[in-house]
């Protein structure tokens, strides 16, 4: 009996210390989209930042849908400034369980696809805030180079709100 219960306590103790200590965050998705209406170009008004745009600015993000159901995607920006050099990577995405079609998956390199959560999309479809499983990547997008600044600050404030840190945030320079 002693020796399960040094066993249980050990796993116990294994398992706790290796929870991760990023913060809890709300990832809930939109409950409907019209997958026709969200194709298109979304220009990013604001990001975490991260190795995969590092130094880009005048980053958009158009999708087009294919034909076996997937979207295509090319996440184009300028190298440091908005006259800089012109990058694109080109990715795909797709809906993994239309029950749930504000989660998607996007892979730009092979088969490793990473989560692309709709939090929050206007009626419109005019601006969208976007984030994934973890607290490291949150993107605010909108369907013009610019962002009033009430709508901006009201999805600033629903992403703190689900326990994002936006004190990250950065604003990325367009056109």
């Amino acid at each position: 009996m002693k020796t399960q219960t040094l066993i249980f306590l050990s796993l116990s103790f294994m398992i706790f210390s290796c929870r991760s200590n990023k913060p809890m965050i709300d990832t809930t998705t939109v409950s409907e989209l019209n997958v026709e209406r969200y194709m298109g170009t979304w220009y990013e008004i604001a990001r975490f930042q991260h190795s995969f745009e590092k130094d880009l600015v005048g980053v958009t993000a158009t999708y087009s849908l294919r034909d076996d159901g997937k979207i295509d995607v090319i996440n184009a920006g300028y190298k440091h400034t908005l006259d800089g050099e012109y990058k694109e990577a080109k990715g795909k995405a797709k809906i993994p369980n239309p029950e749930e079609p504000g989660k998607l998956k996007v892979a730009f390199f092979l088969f490793f696809y990473a989560d692309y959560n709709i939090m929050v999309l206007d009626d419109d479809y005019q601006h969208v805030l976007i984030g994934s499983s973890t607290p490291d990547y949150l993107w605010i997008l909108s369907r013009t180079p610019q962002l009033d600044e009430t709508t901006y600050q009201q999805l600033v404030d629903e992403a703190k709100r689900r326990g994002y840190d936006t004190s990250k945030l950065f604003k990325v320079p367009q056109k």
